[in-house]
């Protein structure tokens, strides 16, 4: 039976039992079923964690849209405007890549010591908490509140992802569709979150209280999960003797002793770079060291093939997480628009609700003709994609008149062609993850899959402070800026089209160490 990325119509319920007949999911060792009950097919729980991730996101993507120029014209408005957007932009990077990064140690502490659901539920306070921080206009008490969020996401984000996965034994077809209708609810709140807290909220009161309303957003999340957490039945319950208030307060214990060190690596640049390097490097060891102590070549070679797709996710997220930076900078100072700039944020996620339930049928219909491509050659035809946006943007510069703007269609359809090359990486990656793993190190190698993505939210900082180079204005110093971000979104295109050509190379190889994972 093939498991590959959205097999099935998540829709269809009575194909998915002609499916799953034969397959007893109590001879899956380390699978604990949750309770009976689905709903279009797929468990019920699905759709409360839909529901929780919907409100999580929508409070992080309410922030972050507004997040850089927020910094930038708050903290740093006395600087000049090159040297302000830098500056944001390293910030954001910073705050975006440590978001993800502490999610390998959350994914541990839930594997190991607190358990899925409470880990979530400590992660979704500690964000709440750092997000009603941002009210205050002091540039330390806001980077406590940015602090604080990164160590709650770093219990949340991971974990709540891995839990979609333990909702299906390894053999079940739906668990791809599955994860395809997790990634929508992402997105359903990607998308109303700037509308909402940003281009609503923050234009008409001040973005002060955008980022209350996204904090009001978590609340609601926090509110859901746990009034329905019984939905989930043993599912993510700690382990064994990790019962009791004990082990939730060392946790949160541990999680406040790591915010002054946050702190630090939000405020100094490139410390973080080297400790996420640092991570980096240790995370390869510990899989490659799994890999071995398991004693089967076929799990070894399957950790080598995911950690060679954790290089692509480093290559495409750095240049496709220009959203929140350099991008809506450009948008701001450059895109002629009928609306605020801070729109475009909602721009990728209406895309991707729009087009992820094609794509779902798009993989069956591809398998069926015999032309459905690799998990690695998917991964190929993201980073050329996510290239090609940036060659929209650069052949419209060109060809724009002196002190002109661009056309806002045309960065609408960068976001598109971005959004298409979203949908060939990351849900298939998401599901990848919690295949190739050890049911014992899937919690581990989710947190790795977003520490992968923290390298690459690091990389896209230091780009976008690139793209920012020239200075402000008008007359000639914006002809100068203009230019400046052709030339780096020239490098960006160059940069995925050309690892999109290498990995779609070697995909048959790494195909073959992932022995039969689709």
């Amino acid at each position: 039976m093939s498991n590959n990325p959205s097999e099935t119509n998540p829709y269809d319920s009575s194909e998915l039992s002609d499916q799953l007949a034969g397959h007893s999911t109590d001879e899956v060792p380390g699978y604990v079923a949750p309770p009976e009950g689905d709903f279009l097919g797929h468990p019920s729980s699905l759709w409360m964690l839909f529901s929780t991730e919907f409100w999580e996101r929508f409070c992080y993507y309410g922030m972050r849209a507004m997040l850089a120029v927020y910094v930038a014209d708050t903290f740093f408005g006395s600087m000049a405007k090159d040297l302000a957007e830098k500056q944001a932009s390293l910030t954001y990077g910073g705050f975006t890549s440590l978001v993800y990064a502490t999610g390998i140690f959350g994914g541990l502490i839930a594997d190991r010591f607190l358990g899925y659901q409470r880990s979530i539920l400590l992660g979704g306070l500690l964000m709440a908490v750092g997000m009603f921080l941002l009210l205050f206009k002091d540039l330390n008490i806001f980077l406590v509140g940015l602090s604080i969020m990164v160590a709650g996401n770093g219990l949340f984000k991971p974990n709540i992802s891995s839990m979609v996965g333990k909702l299906y034994s390894p053999q079940d077809p739906r668990r791809d569709s599955g994860f395809t209708i997790f990634y929508m609810g992402i997105n359903a709140g990607a998308f109303f979150a700037p509308i909402i807290c940003a281009s609503m909220i923050g234009v008409w009161y001040g973005r002060q209280y955008g980022f209350l309303a996204a904090g009001i957003g978590m609340i609601l999340g926090i509110i859901i999960f746990q009034f329905n957490k019984g939905m989930l039945g043993a599912v993510g319950l700690p382990p064994k003797g990790r019962e009791g208030l004990g082990p939730i307060m060392i946790v949160l214990a541990g999680a406040l002793a790591i915010v002054p060190i946050i702190f630090l690596l939000l405020s100094q640049s490139a410390l973080l770079g080297y400790v996420l390097m640092a991570m980096m490097v240790g995370l390869i060891v510990y899989f490659i060291v799994s890999g071995i102590q398991s004693g089967e070549k076929v799990q070894l070679q399957r950790y080598i093939a995911m950690l060679v797709l954790f290089v692509a996710n480093i290559l495409f997220w750095a240049l496709f997480e220009q959203a929140g930076s350099s991008l809506n900078f450009f948008a701001r100072d450059f895109v002629q628009s009928p609306f605020d700039f801070s729109l475009f944020q909602s721009f990728n996620a209406f895309f991707i609700i729009a087009l992820a339930p094609l794509f779902a049928m798009l993989w069956p219909w591809l398998d069926k003709k015999g032309m459905n491509p690799s998990i690695p050659a998917k991964f190929a035809i993201a980073l050329f994609c996510v290239g090609l946006g940036f060659y929209v943007l650069v052949w419209s510069i060109k060809g724009t008149a002196p002190n002109a703007k661009v056309a806002w269609t045309i960065l609408g359809v960068t976001y598109l062609i971005h959004t298409v090359a979203e949908l060939c990486l990351s849900p298939i990656g998401l599901s990848m993850v919690t295949k190739l793993a050890k049911p014992s190190d899937v919690g581990m190698a989710m947190g790795g899959w977003f520490l992968s993505t923290a390298m690459a939210n690091y990389f896209a900082g230091l780009i976008a402070a690139l793209a920012s180079q020239g200075g402000g204005g008008h007359g000639e110093n914006e002809i100068r800026n203009m230019d400046q971000y052709a030339t780096v979104f020239t490098q960006l295109w160059w940069l995925g089209a050309g690892f999109g050509l290498l990995y779609l190379v070697i995909s048959p190889f790494v195909n073959k160490l992932m022995h039969g994972v689709k």
